[in-house]
């Protein structure tokens, strides 16, 4: 499985500029929905918050990986986001957030699910990659650092 299978190329922001766990989400949201990605915005927004009360999904290190199986989407979809700020994310480490990878699926789609949160996981736990994430200028940078490690798992 490929991110850039499911990552929309223009839904990565490089400036988040939410300062909370919910207006992350809603700005990430946002940007899939924008470019008709989303089918219901309000019920994919309820069924991420839904799914951060079980537990939050910023992992650590400066991670999250806010995810949902929802009605809200047909396909499995993706936004990447980063903050230069970082936000209270209420991450397991208790460390702010600078890098959100959004991951929606459809209801029923949990195997799909799993792998494609094992592979943005293991893309992320690399401190190479956060570190080239986290300097990249523009766009293009953060889908080339993305592809050298999807080089990498051939």
């Amino acid at each position: 499985m490929r991110i850039m299978d499911f990552l929309d190329k223009e839904s990565i922001e490089l400036n988040i500029k939410s300062k909370t766990k919910k207006e992350v989400i809603e700005e990430l949201v946002e940007m899939l929905a924008q470019k008709g990605l989303i089918i219901d915005k309000k019920v994919t927004i309820e069924s991420l918050m839904e799914r951060e009360e079980l537990g939050s999904t910023g992992v650590g290190q400066g991670i999250a990986i806010p995810h949902s199986k929802t009605k809200g989407v047909k396909e499995l979809v993706a936004a990447f986001g980063v903050s230069k700020a970082g936000v209270n994310f209420e991450a397991l480490d208790g460390e702010p957030v600078y890098i959100f990878f959004l991951l929606l699926a459809p209801d029923g789609a949990a195997g799909l699910m799993l792998k494609a949160l094992a592979r943005v996981s293991n893309f992320l736990k690399n401190k190479y990659y956060r570190r080239k994430i986290m300097e990249a200028a523009d766009k293009t940078s953060v889908i080339q650092t993305i592809e050298e490690e999807e080089k990498t798992k051939q």
